[in-house]
């Protein structure tokens, strides 16, 4: 029996089944600190391959449709964060202020690259457009979200570090590694193009030690026994409406500016979406080691949400281009 669209993937899974592993084993003393090591060198990987994947004649055939990756950029480095900060009074009381953190560290992040083409091309948008501009998102989310979060969270002590500082330590932990993939690229592209679904546990690999790094800190420092149940459910509340609202807007303005049916596909799901696969290593380096679960958190259970919603709006602008023709 095929499992159902809206069930969660293996990697949603395999997320899940860390958090709960770290929650009864968690790392502590010189195993977290050799984890650690591990983890920074397993995130270089991870931002070098990124570099190595991505075709820059893909990005030039997408670059030249500026107003779309416009109206993608506006959506996530601003809608979103505008977002969080408007319906404070309305998604704070819901949450921890832990949590509400999260959101928007949440709402500062960049698109995804992977999931956002897939589903450009599920629903038959401007495929080299959703390449070009997810793949901007997440250049330019480098140096936007540590300035974003620097602005969204000035009003928290437990912000983290500078945010000059911050950038620079992104760029060398992040940037540098995408900057070498992009340059063996030209040795090792063939190589990479042909093995992207074995490498692709690479990426998953490193995001999964992240997190069980993070949550162990985490329920090092009483995660659990200081997060509420009725916060969770307040959260699933709170990643449903920033996800409607986004969707919604996307939508809206992409009718009202005129594009064509394939573009307007390519707003809404590059335009609406937040990247795990960047965020989580971001949190690592901008926020405390014992903030990084609580911060998290609200990224991973968006990221499930919009996956299972997107699944099935993708699905339906299909059809209804299918019905048409």
């Amino acid at each position: 029996m095929p499992r159902p669209t809206y069930f969660p993937d293996n990697f949603t899974l395999a997320i899940v089944a860390t958090v709960v592993i770290a929650s009864v084993l968690p790392c502590a003393g010189t195993t977290a600190r050799v984890f650690n090591v591990v983890t920074n060198i397993a995130i270089a990987a991870l931002f070098f391959l990124h570099g190595a994947k991505l075709s820059r004649e893909a990005v030039v055939a997408g670059a030249t449709h500026w107003r779309l990756h416009l109206v993608v950029v506006l959506s996530t480095f601003a809608l979103f964060p505008l977002l969080g900060l408007a319906l404070k009074p309305v998604l704070a009381p819901l949450v921890t202020p832990d949590l509400y953190m999260g959101i928007l560290f949440l709402c500062a992040l960049p698109s995804t690259v992977q999931s956002s083409i897939a589903f450009v091309a599920i629903a038959r948008g401007n495929v080299p457009a959703a390449v070009c501009s997810a793949s901007a998102s997440s250049l330019l989310g480098i140096f936007l979200t540590p300035l974003l979060v620097g602005v969204l969270l000035a009003t928290h002590h437990d912000a983290g570090t500078s945010t000059w500082k911050s950038i620079v330590d992104i760029c060398l932990q992040l940037l540098v590694p995408f900057i070498a993939g992009q340059i063996a690229r030209k040795w090792i592209g063939s190589w990479v193009d042909r093995n992207r679904s074995t490498l692709k546990y690479v990426d998953q690999g490193s995001i999964l030690l992240v997190v069980y790094t993070a949550f162990s800190e985490a329920v090092n420092q009483g995660l659990w026994q200081q997060m509420p149940l009725p916060a969770l459910g307040g959260l699933i509340v709170v990643c449903l409406v920033l996800l409607a609202i986004a969707l919604w807007t996307t939508r809206f303005a992409a009718r009202r500016l005129g594009f064509s049916k394939a573009d307007e596909i390519t707003i809404v799901f590059c335009g609406s979406k937040k990247s795990l696969a960047t965020g989580v290593p971001m949190a690592k380096v901008l926020f405390p080691v014992d903030a990084v679960g609580a911060i998290v958190l609200p990224l991973m259970l968006f990221h499930q949400i919009q996956l299972m919603v997107c699944v099935v709006l993708a699905q339906r602008y299909a059809k209804r281009l299918t019905d048409q023709v």
